[in-house]
């Protein structure tokens, strides 16, 4: 996660607007805080490889150039370059390409690390095959300049992976609600319609290819008990409580068939559009 919010400067946690109305923001000093606080991997939820699994069922990534934008941990591009990727992560946070170069260290992977600002990155037009992200879209306030970025340095026929919350969610309700509190982790974020997700695409330039989501799993309420215990009582519960193997089985067949229509994306956690540039 990264990048900068676009449409005012910065001040703290908040931006102030052209009529010097300060408005929430995502800042720096947010992701620092995060990254810092989230170092260990083993204890923070990923995204479960779902990028590395979306961007690979459209074909080998061996020898491609793949660059994760506002990467986070980097989870999915360090799967991406032991699948054979050339890697390469830009982030705006040092918390974050630390934590990404400890990690490829640790599994014995080569990635790049540049420091930059999303909208304005350090490549030649087209010098990309994939571009990716997630959690880092919907910290912006105008989404089109970052897209435009992202399609500028992806070549003809190549990729832009964009995942973001989904509007329609319990997840969206606490999170809008800690938001008018200012006790929202990331500062400000907002979060996107499939419809919507596919018309920013396409106005940045891309023909969309295919829109996917996935379920928060575990649950909300068992993700707010198990911080709200851990912070509180200092007890750690499993982030993935197993249970009965059929009774999984069974819901992860339900989802999975649920997200093949257009329906389930509307219920989805988190949803992601295949952009690919014409």
């Amino acid at each position: 996660m990264g990048g900068r919010e676009a449409g005012g400067r910065e001040l703290g946690g908040r931006s102030v607007t052209d009529a010097g109305t300060p408005r929430r923001a995502s800042t720096l000093e947010h992701w620092e805080s995060y990254w810092k606080g989230h170092a260990d991997l083993d204890r923070t939820y990923s995204t479960g490889g779902r990028l590395s699994r979306e961007i690979q069922a459209d074909g080998d990534v061996r020898d491609q150039r793949v660059l994760e934008v506002g990467a986070g941990s980097g989870r999915d591009l360090l799967a991406l370059a032991r699948a054979g990727a050339i890697g390469i992560v830009l982030d705006y946070s040092p918390a974050s390409l630390e934590l990404v170069r400890a990690q490829a260290a640790r599994l014995g992977v080569t990635v790049h690390l540049v420091r930059a600002d999303a909208l304005a990155m350090p490549f030649r037009d087209g010098a990309l095959d994939v571009v990716f992200h997630q959690g880092l879209l919907e910290h912006f306030r105008d989404p089109l300049p970052l897209l435009r970025e992202n399609a500028r340095v992806t070549r003809r026929g190549g990729r832009v992976v964009v995942d973001v919350p989904q509007t329609f969610h319990l997840y969206t309700v606490m999170k809008n609600t800690l938001i008018l509190f200012n006790a929202w982790f990331a500062g400000w974020e907002t979060q996107f319609t499939p419809g919507a997700l596919e018309r920013c695409c396409r106005a940045a330039g891309l023909d969309v290819r295919r829109t996917y989501g996935e379920f928060l799993v575990p649950g909300l309420w068992y993700r707010v008990v198990r911080e709200l215990l851990k912070r509180g009582a200092g007890w750690s519960l499993p982030l993935d409580p197993e249970g009965p193997r059929a009774w999984r089985a069974a819901w992860d067949g339900m989802r999975a068939a649920l997200l093949r229509t257009r329906l389930g994306l509307h219920l989805a956690h988190v949803i992601g559009t295949v952009g690919e540039k014409p």
